[in-house]
């Protein structure tokens, strides 16, 4: 009798653990179908090629990206629907290079010039040009 209440007690447990935020393998598949047809969406809104698509996000399922793109290939046919061009360039978010420095001040090169030298509004109206 003990012992089935002690595995009545830990079912009981176990089934909780949707509530505590563990993921099940079967939760885990759905978010990555679920993140695949969002990012094959996004890329066909985007006018991207599939190809292209699956080169930009080689860690997503293949299935669920062309399953994604193929919907809103879809739904953009259906709507008369134009892709939408991108504003800004990939260069625009790649991270800067360190500058060596070359003075020999012993510095670790964090000086606050490196970088800092532009205003937010000069970024955004480097932006704004493109």
């Amino acid at each position: 009798m003990r012992s089935v209440l002690c595995a009545l007690a830990v079912l009981v447990l176990l089934s909780g653990c949707d509530q505590l935020g563990i993921d099940t393998p079967k939760v885990q598949s759905e978010k990555r179908e679920a993140e695949g047809k969002a990012i094959g969406g996004a890329c066909r809104n985007g006018g991207r090629a599939i190809e292209d698509c699956y080169l930009l996000n080689r860690k997503a399922d293949k299935a669920a990206v062309y399953a994604g793109w193929r919907e809103m290939d879809e739904y953009m046919r259906e709507n008369k629907l134009e892709a939408v061009t991108p504003q800004l360039k990939p260069e625009d978010f790649a991270k800067p290079k360190p500058k060596a420095t070359s003075d020999g001040d012993g510095g670790d090169g964090g000086d606050a010039a490196g970088g800092a030298d532009a205003s937010p509004s000069d970024k955004a109206g480097d932006h704004a040009s493109h």
